[in-house]
């Protein structure tokens, strides 16, 4: 074949692949939201948690740190039958729902269970009685362990697809002589990672509606997977994995290409979901989450083609290891620097990385990536040049070594997996610092009250004071009073004051201990009458206290 006919193979090869790469940067494009989230956390419901009603209210609301898709709104009668509710709005951060039938006397359970912006699907009960408390109701089953340790599993195979099959195929297109030598592992892992890719959507619908495993096949199952952003992650992997696969097979003048657009593919599917990918500034995290695992495929997935490549073929391999040893330095700077602010703008304090379940994972991270550092370095700096010059059991010492490292990173892939159902501590930040509100409502007068932050600590606390019908009250002084006798907290009265925009204020209030207090509120109408009104009020804990 000339020159002229090898130009025109290419490029009839390569015109396919070009469509494939501009719909593969169009999805990660798409795949990523213009809007920055959090983990969602509840912030207030009504009727409110623990609340005593006379009648039986007209809706229901919850209120969430960030905007929600509702999958499962489900109330929970006290004789233990459930209630779909299946008619709400939304309102920004509000989901509203309507109930659809007048309640009993007893305790009720407002249960929940809802997508946030980042994929991850969060749930929660409320209780709430109508004339008095009685017996809880069971408002749902515990988690269930067997859908967890399989979305677990799932999530791993899909990394070893991307990390160890994509960015191996790029070793084998852009830095090995021979590359047979690796191939056939290279294939296996693609694979594991196209069947991951739909197990892992479909999963995530099980989890969303939680669902046992045997409904996989349902296809409310699979609606609600659709629904969540994770959807794009699993569709541009699959091109990456689809990419990568066909630079294995095919002609020279693709293989190169190829792989490279399936590389950019791995950074695109990681940046389009999860906790990292969502948090805010989207301008930083997004690239960096992108750069973080681009450099991840394309030092992981180096590891078991050089290996094999040292073990049978250690000649052929001495030019794959010089070109691997020349680029993984800036590829390692890479990684490094960009998990350093990740992981900084995830855990905001140091104290988190002991007192989350998320700061301890990455302690465990962090400390197998130290191992694995400083046994690549040792290589790097020690066994590389005889094993270049050709040292045959320096050779066999490194084959031995990288094998290391390839467990290491795949103990590394396992507890990245594990995130999956740990919210970050920025998250957790985000709806500590969102305030906890109640209605009080007597016949007398009414109040809406809010502390803000909804936290232990100093906080600041609003007051809007209203009649009993609606109308405007024109009281002449108020005092809120907090207390907490199962604690031994005697009760602490601040007056409030009235700036001028109709609501009484609080400020540099302190409150001690998360729980739940009795909040009462002493309004002064005249000179001659003093109203009472009081309700319970849940103070959260701070942020460092949560598992």
């Amino acid at each position: 074949m000339n020159a002229a006919q090898l130009s025109t193979t290419i490029r009839m090869h390569t015109r396919p692949l070009a469509w494939l790469v501009a719909a593969l940067m169009a999805m990660a494009v798409l795949a990523m939201p213009g809007r920055a989230s959090a983990h969602a956390a509840l912030v207030a419901t009504d009727p409110a948690d623990g609340a005593v009603l006379a009648q039986s209210p007209a809706q229901f609301s919850l209120t969430f740190s960030e905007p929600v898709s509702p999958l499962v709104l489900t109330l929970v009668r006290p004789d233990g039958s459930q209630l779909a509710l299946t008619s709400f709005r939304l309102n920004d951060q509000t989901v509203e729902i309507d109930n659809p039938e007048v309640l009993k006397s007893g305790t009720h359970v407002l249960s929940w269970r809802v997508v946030s912006v980042d994929g991850h699907p969060v749930g929660g009960s409320a209780l709430f009685s109508i004339g008095a408390p009685s017996a809880a109701p069971v408002a749902g089953e515990a988690v269930d362990w067997t859908l967890r340790a399989v979305i677990w599993a799932a999530k791993l195979l899909l990394y070893a697809g991307l990390f160890l099959g994509v960015g191996g195929a790029v070793a084998l297109a852009w830095l090995a002589k021979d590359r047979r030598c690796g191939q056939s592992f290279v294939a296996a892992a693609l694979l594991f990672g196209l069947v991951a890719a739909p197990v892992s959507l479909g999963l995530q619908g099980l989890d969303g509606l939680g669902a046992p495993l045997a409904r996989f096949a349902a296809p409310a199952v699979w609606k609600t997977a659709l629904e969540t952003s994770f959807v794009w992650t699993a569709l541009v992997g699959l091109i990456a994995l689809g990419l990568a696969l066909l630079s294995l097979a095919g002609p020279s003048g693709l293989r190169k290409l190829a792989a490279s657009a399936a590389l950019l593919g791995v950074g695109g599917a990681l940046a389009a979901s999860g906790h990292a990918s969502a948090a805010e500034p989207q301008w930083l995290t997004r690239p960096l989450v992108f750069l973080h695992g681009t450099a991840i495929a394309f030092w992981a997935g180096a590891l078991a083609p050089l290996g094999l490549a040292l073990r049978y073929q250690p000649e052929e391999a001495k030019a794959f290891l010089r070109r691997f040893s020349r680029t993984i330095l800036p590829v390692v700077a890479i990684l490094a620097a960009s998990g350093i602010v990740l992981a900084i703008i995830q855990v905001q304090e140091p104290a988190a990385l002991i007192n989350t379940s998320y700061g301890r994972l990455l302690l465990l991270k962090l400390g197998l990536l130290l191992f694995l550092f400083t046994l690549a370095a040792i290589n790097r700096w020690t066994l590389t040049a005889p094993a270049e010059a050709g040292d045959t059991e320096v050779q066999r010492r490194l084959v031995r070594s990288i094998g290391i490292e390839m467990l290491i990173a795949l103990a590394i892939f396992g507890v990245a997996a594990g995130w999956r159902f740990t919210p970050p501590p920025r998250a957790l930040a985000i709806a500590a610092a969102q305030p906890v509100s109640i209605h009080i409502h007597t016949l007398k007068a009414m109040a809406d009250l809010s502390i803000t932050p909804g936290h232990a600590g100093e906080v600041e606390a609003s007051m809007v004071i209203m009649t009993g019908d609606f109308g405007p009250l024109d009281a002449k002084a108020v005092t809120l009073v907090l207390s907490k006798p199962d604690s031994g907290i005697e009760p602490i009265k601040r007056p409030a004051t009235k700036p001028g925009d109709g609501t009484w204020r609080v400020d540099n209030l302190v409150i001690p201990i998360p729980g739940r207090w009795n909040a009462r509120l002493d309004i002064l109408v005249s000179d001659f009458e003093m109203v009472n009104i009081e309700a319970p009020i849940d103070i959260r804990a701070d942020v460092l206290i949560f598992r």
